[in-house]
């Protein structure tokens, strides 16, 4: 039986204290060189698609599947250096772009949300199919962690049916701690404002696609993660409101 390598606990260097200048630090200043990969798409019974961006290794090589954070993407930072790790080590890395995410809008008047285990289940057979002899190592980042954590507890032992194991990084485990949270003071004016510009933009497609559906107006003055989240994610879900979401998709 193989045993896990233990590495030392993570320590920030000293000139980066903080939580808020790590985070700006590497979205700022860290370049990871794009990679080459190859794009697959799966189409989905009730009409719409997934992508994937695949980055190919050994026969029979483990395949690490990354589903990324809010608004990321197989171009995010961390994406890019997780998929060259893999590459180096000669093991198989995809990252499985949520709907919407991956640079092509989706069909459907639905959207990706911090607590979709159903494509989080979707994406994993997938996987299985194309590598059906190769263990699968499941990482999720931020709203990609949580939604990874809520289906390993919907599908318990059965999980193992699919993964061999699994990681959440930086997972908001308690959307409703976390939404309060970033509609506040600084976070409010640079994390929120920062991923409410694309959000709202891809709501305005939706309520343009689908009349009726959404209201533009109250989407384009909103400036919260709780409004956004009430006039958009909810409402498409066929939920109340954004506390009602928030619960519901917690991990």
């Amino acid at each position: 039986m193989k045993h896990a390598t233990k590495t030392a606990p993570y320590r920030a260097p000293a000139w980066l204290p903080g939580g808020h200048l790590q985070t700006i630090y590497a979205s700022l200043f860290i370049h990871v060189p794009p990679l080459a990969t190859r794009r697959e798409r799966l189409e989905l019974p009730d009409g719409d698609f997934l992508d994937f961006d695949w980055v190919d290794g050994r026969a029979g090589a483990p395949v690490v599947v990354l589903f990324h954070g809010l608004e990321g993407s197989a171009d995010s930072h961390y994406a890019r250096d997780l998929m060259a790790h893999a590459r180096a080590r000669g093991w198989h890395g995809v990252v499985a772009h949520f709907r919407g995410c991956s640079g092509e809008d989706n069909r459907l008047p639905r959207a990706y949300f911090a607590g979709d285990s159903g494509d989080i289940e979707q994406m994993l057979r997938h996987v299985r199919t194309q590598r059906p002899d190769a263990p699968i190592y499941a990482v999720g980042v931020s709203l990609g962690g949580n939604a990874l954590l809520k289906w390993l507890g919907e599908a318990g032992e059965a999980a193992h049916e699919l993964v061999a194991c699994a990681a959440g990084v930086s997972a908001p485990l308690d959307l409703t701690a976390a939404g309060y949270a970033l509609d506040r003071g600084f976070n409010r004016r640079v994390y929120t404002a920062r991923f409410l510009a694309t959000l709202k933009q891809k709501a305005l497609k939706k309520a343009q696609q689908f009349p009726g559906l959404l209201d533009a107006k109250a989407i384009a003055a909103s400036t919260t993660f709780r409004e956004f989240d009430t006039l958009v994610t909810a409402r498409l879900q066929g939920l109340r409101d954004a506390d009602d979401y928030w619960l519901r998709a917690s991990s």
